[in-house]
Parts: structure tokens; sequence; C-alpha cells
């Protein structure tokens, strides 16, 4: 590649040293951020590049023109885009290219192979036949490209902190439109931090808590595609990136993601890709991704490894089980088992409960109850109902006792002659208990499965 000098090619490490100089680069893509409007009428997008005499970090290149639809499309992550008569820039210790609307030029060639013809050009491109080598020696040389970071800069899936931006190194597990809004689904094996319930408990009347922060439901099959271990984090596109970047998230790929913005509602984590957030290329072999592999394979080999990460090391004493010899299984493994009835063994917190006056629980001496459910994996209603109802809550009927079992059971705060403080958030325990799933309509077993509680009993002294 030392024939670029010839041709007018800067390799990168050269160009950075070419401040307030135009030159003409080849390099790789690796990152690509969102499309956004200037504080004029034009758009830009930040692409980073990369060769092999500068492959860390890599060369940011900002990118202008009149309208979303004259940048540049990248197809996928290692493809090569060419750019003629940029400028070389610093700012802050940081060195970059400005692409210039109306005086620079590019072209975007398929990275892996195949014809030398660029799938995207700028209006006043021309191509030369001397492209193809430099093309041909990037594309040999990207084969075994990773890039060297360092894994502190990435968080973990269980690292993730309310109102914060994030980098993640993630699977995408599965993309979908909502009612207009488009949804990615990211894993890396982890499990997100139980969050606090901030809402009151009669809420859950009027205003129940969601049991998955898209708006609709996932059908089985496609649930049945989602790791059983693991949380998955929903992200949604912000407004103003909404359409940009879906053709680069690759079900079944992992990426890196710079600057996802993560927070909590109803008790639930989701992420957001806002107008900052970037997209980079990852390889199978990365070192994050090896790592992120490596603990999920250590955890399924482990026990208890399909208990939640955060009950460790006891889940809490208030309940008791009937079955202690069956393996513990997610609530990811209730929801896609392959037989629409069975009965599992699982750890989770309840996190609310219908109807959630201790005097409501029975009616005409019948237990009747709704339970939400949560571990790492899924939320789910559960049912207790008669028989089982008595068994959980015990022979004592009495309200006072009924209240305090089920302050234990929500993590409710009390004061100290057991009183509930009001509008204190709830931070409900890990607990063990058996479920047993039914259905109620013979002609759609599926659709009208439900889960019930049994077996287990609360023991609040």
């Amino acid at each position: 590649m030392g024939e670029r000098d010839d041709y007018k090619f800067l390799e990168l490490k050269d160009a950075i040293a070419s401040i307030n100089q135009k030159v003409n680069l080849i390099g790789v893509i690796i990152e690509c951020g969102f499309p956004k409007g200037t504080r004029g009428t034009d758009c830009f997008c930040t692409v980073k590049i990369v060769d092999e005499s500068y492959q860390k970090p890599g060369l940011p290149v900002n990118m202008f023109a009149e309208h979303f639809g004259m940048l540049p499309l990248i197809a996928s992550f290692g493809d090569i885009i060419q750019l003629s008569n940029v400028m070389m820039k610093t700012h802050g210790g940081e060195v970059y290219a400005v692409f210039n609307k109306k005086s620079s030029t590019f072209a975007v060639y398929d990275g892996k192979g195949g014809e030398y013809v660029p799938y995207q050009t700028h209006l006043k491109f021309i191509q030369r036949d001397l492209d193809k080598k430099f093309i041909a020696g990037l594309r040999n040389w990207f084969i075994d490209f990773q890039i060297d970071e360092d894994s502190k800069n990435f968080s973990l899936v269980r690292e993730l902190k309310e109102r914060r931006f994030v980098d993640l190194a993630c699977k995408v597990i599965h993309v979908q439109e909502f009612k207009g809004e488009w949804m990615t689904f990211l894993w890396d094996g982890t499990d997100t931090q139980p969050s606090s319930i901030p809402t009151r408990l009669e809420d859950e009347r009027n205003n129940p808590l969601p049991l998955q922060p898209e708006l609709l439901h996932l059908s089985r099959d496609i649930l049945g595609t989602f790791p059983a271990l693991g949380s998955v984090l929903r992200v949604v596109f912000d407004q103003g990136t909404k359409k940009h970047g879906l053709h680069l998230l690759h079900v079944g790929k992992w990426m890196k993601f710079v600057n996802v913005y993560c927070k909590v509602n109803g008790g639930l984590w989701h992420g957001s890709f806002t107008p900052s957030t970037k997209f980079r290329y990852t390889h199978d072999r990365d070192r994050l991704v090896l790592e992120r592999q490596r603990l999920y394979n250590e955890r399924l080999g482990m026990r208890y490894g399909r208990n939640p990460y955060w009950s460790f090391p006891w889940t809490s004493p208030i309940t008791e089980v009937d079955y202690k010899d069956v393996p513990f299984v997610t609530l990811m493994d209730v929801l896609t088992y392959p037989e629409v009835t069975a009965k599992f063994l699982c750890v989770v917190r309840v996190v609310a409960l219908y109807p959630w006056q201790a005097k409501d629980f029975c009616s005409r001496g019948i237990y009747r109850v709704r339970l939400t459910l949560e571990d790492p994996t899924a939320r789910i209603h559960a049912y207790l109902y008669g028989e089982d109802g008595n068994k959980f809550f015990g022979d004592q009927l009495a309200i006072d006792v009924l209240t305090k079992k089920r302050n234990a059971l929500l993590g409710v705060a009390t004061n100290d002659v057991g009183k509930q403080v009001e509008d204190d958030a709830r931070n409900p325990p890990w607990v063990q208990c058996c479920l047993k799933s039914y259905y109620l309509d013979k002609s759609d077993i599926w659709g009208s499965r439900q889960y019930q509680i049994f077996g287990t009993r609360l023991v609040v002294d």
C-alpha cells in the first residue's frame, strides 16, 4: 500500500499530520453516527475510518451535505469509503477530516469483495482504474482486523446506571416496529439490576405495572428466539434518529453501541438511540465478545446459574416451597416452554399485587389474587386461587397479619409500628416460588395460557 503517495492518496497516519491541508483518503468504515441537521439548512453525519497505518482509534470524518439523501448511506460495517479533497482539522486534541459539500467527493464500496464498482457515489465523483488495487488491498487486510479496545470502556448490561449514557457491546436479538416506533432488542448474557418500584399499591387497579416496555406483546414464536438466561434490553430510536441505522442492525450479530441513553420506567430498564449514539463494527472474535460469551458459558455451567445474578448469595427466607430438588428456571424458560401445561421452580420478585388490600384477598372465603412476578428475563401475571392461596398466606385471615405478609412480599417500607410509609419506593425481595401453567380454552390453548402459584408458603413472623 506504499504506492498511495504516487497516486495522491495519503495513508491515515500521514493525513493526521497534515492539519489545514486538503487530502485524498481511502479507508474502512468501522463506526457510523446518526445523520443530524446543522444549525443552518445543511445536514451532516460522522463516520470513522481505519487503514493499516492507523488502526486505533481511527479517523473521524464529518460529512456535510445539503440534504440527508446526499450523505453516505453505509450498507455494512467494513465497507470502504474513498474521499477526495477533504480538509484535515483538529479540535480539542482530536484530529478529524471535514467533507465539504461543494468541493469534496466520495464513493462507497462493498468491503467484503465482488466488483470494484461503488454502490454509492457523490455527484462529482470520477472513478479511476487505479482505485481497484487500493480497494483490494483494504479488503484483504480487513479480513482479520480487530479493534483493540479496553473492556472498561464498555459496560455490561448488569452495570447499567439510570439516566446515564453508556457504551455497550451486545448481540442484536431482534428488531421490530411497534405502532410506528422501531425497537431493538440487545443482549450480553448478564442481568439488569432490579429497580425499586415507585408506584403506589393502589395504582395496580387503574394503571398496572407493564409486563414489557414494548406497546404490543411479542409473539411466542419471537420469544422462542430469545435467550432464556440474561436480560434483553429494549432500545428505541429517539426522535431525529428514526429510520437511520436500521439497516446496520443485523439480528444474531454482535455490535458495539456508543452513547446509549438508559433509564427505568415502571421498574423496567430500556434505552434510547439518540443523535449522539454511534454504531461500531465488532468482529465475532472481538475480545469484548469473547469475554461476554465466556461469562455466559460459565454461568450456564453453575448449579444455580439460572437464578438471578442479584439474588445471590441467598434468596429471602420469607417463602418456602414444596419442591426443593428440581432445577430452577427463568421466567423466559416458563414463557417459551414447549408444553402448554407444566410445573416450574423460579426465583422472582413480586412487584405488584391485585387486589392490593388484604381485606379483598378473599371473596366468600376463597382466595383470588393476581401477582406480578419478575426476574431479569421477563414479567408475568400469576394467580393465587383457592387452596393454593390458603397454603400461601396460611390459615390466619386476620387483616393485620395478611397486611404484614403483603408488605414483606412487596418490599413495602413500614415505620416502627408497622404502618406503611406513603410514597416510599418499594424494593421487593427475591423469593422462591412454584409455578404451574394451564389453559382456559381448549380451542386456543396457547392463547389462553395462564400461570398459577402453588406449593409455596409465605412465612413472615
